[in-house]
């Protein structure tokens, strides 16, 4: 990156414009900072309006179509534009704002983005992070220190009493899963009310912690109206929880980075994109994951979730879930690393390959994959830390499954 580079907001945008890619880049420029479609005779031209126009730093044109070229933009944003005290939603409404409903743009996709220091150090980052997690479960040390977390989402996702919830909870936890979490679409319901949800289950998770000696933790979805959610984080809090969960695109990131900037909440945040592929998955139009994990580092997830590497059963790009690993866990200023969550339809035949491309520092996130066994929770979750372990040994899972029936049985019914 050059010293300009450093200085600016650098957007990376995928464009198709019925003119061309070099005319996109203008009106790019023009609608997210001092310009509009026509000119502005007496205003405009200022020195200290000019100044702060945003700066085309790279063009590459891919193809010209019938009616139209495609292409790749790079686009500077003065510092100077942005409201700090508005926080992401300043930047956001630049970057991801009217750009996307100019008519002559038929796709534009806001593909990356990297902040300058200056900018980044607005915001409070991750609070625990990979390292601080591990140290609250104790994957710092035993027999195979820094190794990949099993968790689970109790299913199904929403039905069950508190009380029915925190006993497949304390199941799973027994059979060897090291954190739970609710669903996304779990948070105050009637037959599962959330004090109780918590309370019930933070008495299991001690109960195993008594009998097993692991430290397994749980996290509660407070995700809500903003009145409404720091109540529940702060009676979650009272209650004892041990980890937070939000749903970030709904909740938005100005309510995650006061969750981390807030000096009550002493437990790591579990970062949700439930929502995502609303806008993510066209890759034509819209917005990348990877700005997003981006985002969400810096402003203070502690986990999150980036896809299965192209192993479970939602829609993946392999590539661009490398990218938003090495985006959680690579050197961004001061900031912590994010522990990136794999989960969608994944189960312990998927664990070979999901260690191979998402190495050690992954959640290896299993509902159905779990609670689906023929013999229930605790063997299920058993099956997923076999898997495991044979992962980690470097001896194959129908290897491992000849001494281990766990394994052996979710083989035999998910396949190998």
């Amino acid at each position: 990156m050059t010293e300009r580079y450093k200085e600016l907001l650098v957007a990376r945008y995928y464009v198709e414009h019925v003119k061309s890619v070099d005319v996109a880049a203008e009106e790019i420029c023009d609608e997210e900072s001092v310009g509009t479609w026509t000119d502005l005779r007496t205003t405009e031209g200022r020195p200290h309006v000019a100044k702060l126009r945003a700066e085309v730093l790279d063009k590459k044109v891919f193809a010209d179509h019938e009616g139209y070229q495609s292409g790749e933009v790079t686009i500077g944003f003065q510092t100077e534009t942005f409201d700090m005290e508005a926080g992401i939603t300043s930047i956001l409404s630049m970057l991801a704002g009217n750009l996307f409903g100019l008519g002559a743009l038929r796709n534009i996709r806001w593909l990356d983005v990297d902040f300058p220091r200056s900018i980044a150090e607005y915001f409070p980052g991750p609070k625990f992070g990979v390292d601080g997690v591990r140290k609250i479960i104790g994957t710092d040390k035993g027999e195979f220190p820094g190794r990949p977390h099993v968790g689970t989402i109790v299913k199904p996702k929403m039905g069950l009493t508190a009380k029915e919830w925190a006993e497949v909870a304390y199941d799973a936890a027994s059979g060897g899963v090291d954190f739970i979490k609710d669903d996304e679409n779990l948070s105050n319901q009637p037959f599962c009310p959330i004090d109780e949800r918590t309370v019930n289950v933070l008495e299991k998770l001690d109960l195993v912690k008594e009998e097993t000696g692991r430290n397994v933790i749980h996290a509660v979805n407070v995700t809500a109206t903003h009145d409404v959610m720091w109540r529940r984080i702060e009676e979650a809090l009272d209650n004892g929880a041990k980890c937070l969960m939000i749903d970030v695109i709904l909740t938005g990131y100005q309510e995650l980075a006061q969750m981390a900037r807030d000096p009550s909440v002493k437990v790591p945040i579990h970062v949700h994109r439930t929502m995502h592929a609303a806008f993510t998955r066209n890759p034509l139009h819209g917005i990348s994951m990877l700005p997003i994990a981006k985002i969400v580092r810096m402003t203070g997830g502690d986990q999150l979730h980036i896809g299965s590497y192209g192993q479970g059963k939602m829609d993946t790009d392999l590539d661009l879930e490398l990218k938003l690993k090495d985006a959680l866990l690579n050197d961004m200023y001061e900031f912590k690393t994010v522990f990136p969550t794999a989960s969608g339809g994944l189960y312990p035949a998927k664990i070979p390959n999901l260690v191979k491309y998402g190495g050690n520092n992954i959640i290896l996130q299993a509902g159905g994959g779990i609670h689906g066994h023929p013999d229930g929770t605790r063997k299920g979750a058993m099956a997923m830390r076999q898997a495991l372990d044979a992962t980690l040994k470097g001896i194959s899972l129908d290897e491992y499954a000849k001494e281990h029936i766990e394994l052996a049985k979710a083989l035999e019914k998910w396949g190998y």
